[in-house]
C-alpha cells in the first residue's frame, strides 16, 4: 500500500492546530499508510489534499478556549505532556460537532457513566514508578510487533498488571522518573523461564516522551486501541484529591467507525457508518448539566468533564471512564457518576475524521 506524502501529513497537523485555536503544532512522528477525511475541502486558508480533506462534520471551525491553557500536568517530576498537547486542551468553548446528536445516540443517551476504577485492585489501569537506573527487560511481541516500540523496557517483574491477576486486556503501565518516558503494554505477561535478565510478553508496546507532543505513525496501536497513551488519560487519586483534574479522560465505547480523529492514530472497527463515534472523538459534558446534587470526588471528576472531556480510546462498555485504583478513593463519591446519563453531554469538532485509503 502507498504511504501518505510528508505535505498530507503537515496538512493534517495544521487542521489540527486551527482547531486548537493556534495551541500549538503537534510533532507528528514518521510518515505511516495513506489516510484520508472524506467529505468537502476544507476553508481556502488551509491547502486542499485528495489525500487528506476534512469531512463536513469535521471540519475545523472555531477554536478551544483561548486564555485558559494551564500549566501543564505534573506527576513524579515530569510533565504529563507539554501544556500545548491536545489531551491537555480546554475544550470548553469547541464547536459542537453537527454528527453530535449521532454520536451520543450510537454511545447510549440513556446509558449513564460509570468509574471503572475504585479501592478495588481488579478494577481500573494500575501504574508503576521507576527511577532513571531502573534495570531494563526484554520484551517479546505476540500480535502487533510491527507497530510497537523495540524493548527493552525498564519494567520490573512487580509492575502491577490491570485486572489483579483476572484475565482482560492486562495493560502494564511504567512511568520513568529521569527520562520522563512512559512506557506501556497490552496483554502483557511475566515470562516465566529462560534468560536473563527476566522479560515480558505482550501483543503490543508503547513509548511515550512525556516532554512531546509527537504522535505514532498514522495507522499505528499503541497499548490502547485508539494508538493513544494510557496513563495521561487516567483519572488518578492525588490530582482528585487535589481538587483539580487539568486533561481529558480515557473511555471507551460499545462501537466505533473506521476512522480516527488526531491525536488518535488507530482505528479498531470495520464499519463505514458514519453514525459511530471514531476514535479520539471528544466529548463534553454540556454546560446546562446542573451540578449542584454532586459532591466530593465525583463533583472533581464532573468539573473536569466540563473543561476537558473524555476522549474515545477503546472499544468497550459504554460511557466507562478508566482510572486507576487506590485504596484511598471514596466508592460511594465515585457512585453519583453513575447518575449522569450520556444525553448530558455533546461531541465537540477538534480535527478531520482519517479513514485508510
Amino acid at each position: 500500500m502507498l504511504f501518505s506524502s510528508a505535505p498530507a501529513r503537515a496538512l493534517a497537523a495544521a487542521l489540527l492546530a486551527a482547531a486548537l485555536g493556534g495551541g500549538g503544532l503537534l510533532e507528528l512522528a514518521a510518515p505511516g499508510r495513506a489516510w484520508r477525511a472524506p467529505g468537502p475541502s476544507p476553508a481556502a486558508s488551509v491547502p486542499s489534499r485528495a489525500a487528506l480533506r476534512p469531512s463536513a462534520a469535521a471540519a475545523p471551525g472555531g477554536s478551544f478556549s483561548e486564555g485558559h491553557a494551564r500549566a501543564a500536568a505534573r506527576a513524579y517530576s515530569c510533565p504529563i505532556l507539554p501544556p500545548s498537547n491536545p489531551l491537555n486542551q480546554d475544550i470548553s468553548r469547541a464547536p459542537v460537532d453537527p454528527n453530535s446528536g449521532s454520536y451520543i445516540a450510537a454511545i447510549g443517551a440513556s446509558g449513564h457513566l460509570h468509574a471503572d476504577f475504585g479501592t478495588n485492585p481488579a478494577y481500573g489501569i494500575p501504574y508503576a514508578v521507576v527511577g532513571p537506573r531502573q534495570r531494563e527487560a526484554r520484551i517479546r511481541f505476540t500480535a502487533y510487533g510491527a507497530e510497537s516500540n523495540a524493548g527493552p523496557y525498564p519494567v520490573p517483574a512487580s509492575a502491577p498488571v490491570e485486572g489483579a491477576g483476572e484475565e482482560g486486556d492486562r495493560h502494564v503501565l511504567v512511568l520513568q522518573r529521569g527520562s520522563c518516558r512512559l512506557y506501556e503494554l497490552y496483554d502483557a505477561r511475566r515470562m516465566l523461564a529462560g534468560g536473563s535478565p527476566p522479560g515480558w510478553e505482550a501483543a503490543s508496546g508503547a513509548v511515550f516522551n512525556l516532554r512531546s507532543n509527537a504522535l505514532r505513525p498514522d495507522g499505528w496501536t499503541s497499548a490502547d486501541a485508539a494508538g493513544l497513551p494510557i496513563f495521561p488519560l487516567l483519572v488518578r487519586y492525588p490530582e482528585v484529591r487535589a481538587g483539580h483534574i487539568d486533561h481529558a479522560l480515557r473511555v471507551t465505547v460499545a462501537r466505533t467507525q473506521r476512522g480516527f480523529i488526531h491525536p488518535a492514530t488507530h482505528l479498531a472497527s470495520s464499519s463505514s457508518d458514519p453514525t459511530l463515534p471514531p476514535m479520539g472523538l471528544r466529548l463534553r459534558l454540556k454546560p446546562s448539566f446542573g451540578l449542584a446534587g454532586y459532591r466530593g470526588e465525583a463533583l472533581v471528576v464532573l468539573r473536569a468533564l466540563r473543561r476537558y472531556g473524555l476522549i474515545v480510546a477503546d472499544n468497550g462498555s459504554s460511557w466507562y471512564i478508566t482510572g486507576a485504583p487506590d485504596p484511598r478513593w471514596r466508592d460511594e463519591d465515585l457512585d453519583q457518576l453513575k447518575r449522569v446519563p450520556g444525553s448530558a453531554f455533546e461531541a465537540v469538532r477538534t480535527g478531520p475524521i482519517l479513514h485508510r485509503d
